[in-house]
C-alpha cells in the first residue's frame, strides 16, 4: 500500500512540475507582447530630432510575432509599418517602412531580441530590444544609418499601455 501511495505522489508531483514548466514557457513567449508607447523624454536620439510619438504593438503570430508601428515625426508626418516574423533570423518583407524592405528577428533570451532591417539586401539598422523584468518597459538600442547616410545611435524607452 505504501509503495502505491509513493508512486501516486511521485506521478502527481511530476504532473505538477510539468504543468508549472508549461506555464513558464507560455509566459516567456508572451514577454513583450501588447501595446507600447515611446517615452520621448527618457529616450535619446543621435541624430535628432525625436519623433512626437511612436506606438508599437506586438502580437503573437504562430512561432513569431506581428509588429505594427505608428509614428508621428517631429515635423508632423505620420508613418505606419508592419511585419510578421519568426525568431529564426530569416528575412521577411516589411510593409510601409521608408527605410527598409526586409526585417529579420532573433531571440537572445526570454526578454531580449535582435532585429535587423535591410534595404536592397544591405543592413541599414539593428535593434536590440530588452524587456524589463517587471514587464512594464522595454529599451530598444538602435544602431545603423539614417536614409541620409548619417550614423544613427538611438536608445528608445517604451512603456506598456
Amino acid at each position: 500500500m505504501r509503495s502505491v501511495l509513493r508512486k501516486l505522489l511521485f506521478v502527481l508531483a511530476c504532473g505538477a512540475l510539468a504543468a508549472s514548466m508549461a506555464n513558464v514557457l507560455a509566459e516567456s513567449k508572451q514577454v513583450g507582447m501588447g501595446t507600447w508607447k515611446l517615452n520621448v523624454e527618457k529616450s535619446k536620439y543621435s541624430p535628432g530630432p525625436a519623433p512626437k510619438s511612436t506606438i508599437v504593438t506586438f502580437e503573437p503570430a504562430g512561432k513569431g510575432v506581428k509588429v505594427t508601428v505608428q509614428s508621428v515625426s517631429a515635423a508632423g508626418a505620420t508613418t505606419a509599418y508592419e511585419f510578421t516574423a519568426n525568431y529564426d533570423g530569416k528575412d521577411v518583407p516589411i510593409k510601409g517602412s521608408p527605410a527598409a524592405d526586409t526585417v529579420s528577428l532573433k531571440r537572445i533570451d526570454a526578454r531580449s531580441t535582435t532585429r535587423t532591417d535591410k534595404k536592397g539586401g544591405k543592413v541599414v539598422l539593428t535593434i536590440k530590444r530588452v524587456v524589463a523584468k517587471d514587464g512594464k518597459t522595454f529599451t530598444a538600442t538602435v544602431k545603423g544609418t539614417t536614409p541620409k547616410g548619417e550614423p544613427m545611435n538611438n536608445v528608445l524607452v517604451f512603456e506598456k499601455q
